[in-house]
């Protein structure tokens, strides 16, 4: 199992990017809750994020993908506007233990 970071590593309403294995996931805490996506936009395959850790729009409502502003439900990563409506993002297993968020195996 690989622990990402501490679930207080990450702001309500912010997200955080990790790099594991040559992949990339990124992380929205919100409402308390934790939402772990690959760090992958369906539409051409690109990371989405366009400075670290900054995956919100200007709200932090929405996940935005930075090379053409699709926009995202953080809570099940499915598209709602750009080129990709309709697909999702790629949910990651997780646990979180003893604070603890990790990659399920």
């Amino acid at each position: 199992m690989t622990t990402l970071c501490h679930i207080d590593d990450i702001a309500d309403e912010q997200s955080k990017g990790f790099n594991v294995d040559n992949d990339t996931f990124f992380a929205v805490k919100k409402g308390g809750q934790i939402y772990l996506y690959r760090n992958s936009c369906p539409h051409l395959g690109v990371e989405l994020n366009w400075q670290q850790d900054k995956f919100l729009d200007m709200d932090g409502m929405l996940i935005q993908c930075s090379t053409h502003g699709a926009l995202f439900l953080i809570e099940d990563g499915e598209c709602v506007s750009g080129p990709c409506q309709g697909q999702q993002l790629q949910a990651v297993a997780f646990e979180i233990i003893d604070g603890q968020i990790s990659l399920s195996t």
